[in-house]
């Protein structure tokens, strides 16, 4: 980054103006999930609390590996709080990993140096599903729901709190693959082959997410979303049987409270472009909408009734400050006038950004999209 590129960063991160003070209420982002008016467009970022943060790898380091992170959660709550410490972000989320439903199953999470997460005990047959039950939320992951506790008071009200999970369909696909995939040979052959068997295994996770995901609210969540990352892998046929179908359940059945009180629901999908209006559709309040599809599509496909959340590609914060900045005027033209966005990546921030330029974007999104007169 340049000297003058610097400078435009630091002067945008201390324009006080576009931002609320310092501990006061700021709910924009749950106003937005209801369409409802702010004084300016809120933004999260997906993987906020991560390796781009040099204070995030300090306590990684402290904490001795990322289960070891995850699972305890002061340092859980510690890297939660370290994004919106140094950027004036809308929205915290709680720092933790969707694999945590399937360990407490029992298959055994573990992540190999170099090759991500992988499963000890993956599931490959059907006695491997019938051994598979609910977990319990406050026994096998009592850990996650503290951790959502102690960052909701540590909040004490400064942002809203967002609790997720992974999709039904993802995490069968981490269950069965027993990791990472490159072709998911093994899910997508049972998909094919054994489908009645399948469709037990997305049965029970579902329930266990539903389970999840309420639970976290009942912590203190304020607002929910489930990551469908590998639903874009799968043919239309495929995706609509067995990833759709399961998030149509739980945006149906998971609970959500009323009033000020309730907690919108976002479904999130990596190349989820040709299915939105069917998941707009589902009840959720919110669809997330990846980086191929200009907004101004989307919020035709989706109509009216959703919120909308995105949709910057991850990789122009490798850009200059005037690039990002002109990006992000994009993307909020794109989705034009009237209420119902969160501004968002179209998928995670990449470890390797420089966390100058996610300040950058974080105050552009605010100046840019400031309306006087609302919130």
């Amino acid at each position: 980054m340049t000297n003058t590129e610097s400078r435009t960063a630091a002067e945008h991160s201390h324009d006080a103006t576009q931002r609320p003070t310092a501990g006061a209420k700021n709910d924009r982002y749950l106003r937005a999930l209801r369409r409802q008016p702010v004084d300016c467009t809120p933004i999260w970022i997906m993987r906020q609390a991560g390796r781009y943060l040099p204070e995030y790898r300090a306590t990684r380091a402290r904490a001795g590996s990322f289960l070891g992170l995850a699972k305890n959660p002061e340092l859980a709550c510690e890297v939660t709080m370290q994004p919106l410490d140094r950027f004036e972000l809308d929205a915290a989320i709680l720092f933790s990993d969707i694999l945590t439903v399937p360990d407490a199953m029992g298959l055994g999470l573990y992540f190999a140096e170099g090759e991500g997460p992988k499963f000890e005990r993956p599931v490959r047959s059907a006695a491997d599903i019938d051994r598979l039950g609910v977990p319990d939320m406050e026994g096998e992951l009592r850990y996650v729901m503290d951790a959502v506790r102690l960052i909701r008071r540590t909040l004490d009200g400064r942002v809203p709190l967002i609790g997720f999970s992974g999709s039904p369909w993802t995490l069968a696909c981490y269950m069965i693959e027993g990791g990472g995939s490159d072709n998911f040979a093994r899910i997508k052959a049972m998909a094919y082959e054994q489908p009645d068997q399948l469709h037990r295994l997305l049965e029970v996770i579902t329930r266990a997410v539903i389970a999840y995901l309420d639970a976290q609210r009942l912590a203190g969540a304020q607002a929910l979303q489930v990551f469908d990352t590998w639903g874009g892998v799968l043919s239309p046929t495929l995706y609509r049987e067995f990833s759709l179908r399961y998030l149509q359940q739980i945006a149906a059945a998971l609970p959500r409270g009323k009033g000020d009180d309730q907690a919108p629901l976002v479904l999130f999908g990596k190349g989820n472009r040709p299915y939105l209006s069917e998941l707009a559709a589902s009840g959720a309040e919110a669809v997330g909408v990846d980086w191929t599809i200009d907004l101004d599509e989307a919020r035709r496909r989706c109509g009216p009734g959703v919120a909308l959340q995105g949709n910057l590609d991850p990789t122009v914060l490798y850009a200059s400050p005037a690039a990002i900045e002109r990006e992000a005027a994009r993307v909020l033209e794109a989705f034009g006038p009237g209420d119902g966005h969160v501004f968002n990546l179209g998928h995670g921030i990449s470890p390797d950004v420089d966390p100058a330029h996610v300040g950058v974007l974080v105050d552009a999104v605010h100046r840019l999209s400031r309306r006087p007169g609302n919130g």
